[in-house]
């Protein structure tokens, strides 16, 4: 086995969860090749990195949070291709529509090693063991404290903040009265 192509094949696929939950979108781009596809279900499939980009973009843009996990690697290396199978437990909060979503799956990847030494994905998309959907009016006591994105509770609930990158946090000044 080449623990070497094994090693970068799994810091790759961390970098594609971390750029992908930190919405760095020309990093996670560079995680695969220009011809890259995705599969996630009959509905849900992609013929290039681009289209599949702008999927992503627009649908975890920042009024979503997102948080991936991969984790039990079973990595194949022949040469200058591979394929992995991960487990993903994978967390979804859209505060907008007041809904999180947990769930589970298997991914399958390909990898390819390009010119310039770096593997990167070729194909990868997942098959979901569970999925459950929970209504965040349903959890009268959660909080969101902190976020990225400038999200955060509101008396009434979870709400999206404008806030620019960089700019002072957000505080409340205690109503007179």
């Amino acid at each position: 086995m080449d623990q070497d192509a094994v090693s970068a094949i799994s810091r790759l696929k961390f970098r594609y969860l971390r750029s992908l939950d930190t919405k760095s979108w020309e990093e996670f781009a560079d995680t695969m090749v220009p011809e890259a596809t995705a599969t996630y279900s009959e509905y849900l499939q992609f013929e290039s990195r681009d289209a599949f980009i702008a999927f992503m973009r627009n649908t975890l843009g920042p009024h979503v949070i997102t948080e991936h996990r991969c984790d039990h690697p079973e990595i194949d290396v022949d040469g200058d291709t591979a394929t992995g199978t991960w487990y993903l437990a994978d967390t979804v909060l859209i505060p907008a529509h007041n809904m999180l979503l947990r769930g589970a799956a298997f991914y399958n990847d390909s990898y390819v090693r390009c010119r310039d030494g770096h593997w990167r994905i070729s194909h990868t998309g997942y098959e979901r063991t569970y999925e459950v959907v929970l209504s965040l009016s349903d959890l009268p006591s959660l909080r969101l404290t902190s976020s990225r994105w400038g999200l955060i509770a509101q008396e009434d609930g979870i709400a999206s903040v404008e806030r620019y990158p960089g700019a002072a946090p957000l505080r409340r000044e205690p109503e007179a009265g």
